[in-house]
């Protein structure tokens, strides 16, 4: 019995250990399922996160090619479906078909037809090689678990001057009133990400809540 309780506790620590990025030693934070979709598109995220802003600040080109990395109902995939209009592309990869279909049916009532879903999986996004002009990341690297596969993947998936680009809530001020886990410093993103391949370009500090963090690959 105690050789039973004693693997059971071993398998529960590994378990745990993998919840905690290998660098920083971040808690990685739990990906939101098809049941809170609805705070995906709240009334009130136009306030908190000015999501046309964002993409002012980023500068999305007509003709593009887009990745919407953990897009869940496409809240962000509709807003790039515009930018980069009926001669660019967006792929919206989620890893939860639920997510998935509710983008669909988004895109269809607003007769968007230059999104294309994507189911990846929690290692990879299934990008096409070599493709992607901007990869958008919405309050979604904290919550990946296998962050350092899924960057290696992104930076596959961009075309030489292709850029990653992270917004995430600022974990360095303590008002913004988001649980932990799901904040994320510049400093922690920069030790993260940079060693996976990608050279630090800058950040933007215009949104009211989070970071606007942008990289460029550099393998």
């Amino acid at each position: 019995m105690r050789k039973i309780v004693s693997a059971i506790l071993l398998v529960a620590f590994a378990a745990q250990a993998q919840d905690v990025h290998p660098v920083t030693k971040r808690e990685i934070a739990h990906v939101m399922g098809v049941g809170g979709a609805d705070w995906l598109t709240r009334s009130e995220r136009e306030r908190e996160e000015a999501p046309d802003r964002a993409l002012d600040a980023i500068g999305i080109r007509k003709g593009s090619t887009a990745a919407d990395i953990g897009a869940g109902v496409g809240y962000f995939s509709w807003r790039l479906a515009e930018r980069v209009g009926p001669t660019g592309r967006v792929y919206a990869n989620d890893i939860q078909p639920g997510m998935l279909s509710l983008l669909r049916e988004n895109m269809a009532a607003r007769n968007i037809t230059n999104v294309v879903p994507l189911l990846g999986s929690e290692d990879d996004p299934k990008l096409p090689r070599g493709s992607v002009d901007v990869a958008l990341l919405v309050d979604v690297y904290h919550e990946f678990s296998k962050p350092r596969e899924m960057l290696n993947h992104i930076r596959e998936s961009l075309t030489p001057d292709g850029r990653l680009v992270l917004l995430e809530y600022r974990k360095e001020d303590p008002t913004v009133p988001i649980r932990p886990e799901h904040k994320m410093s510049v400093a922690g993103v920069r030790a993260e990400i940079e060693p996976e391949g990608y050279k630090f370009e800058k950040v933007i500090e215009t949104l009211p809540r989070q970071h606007i963090l942008i990289f460029r690959r550099s393998l």
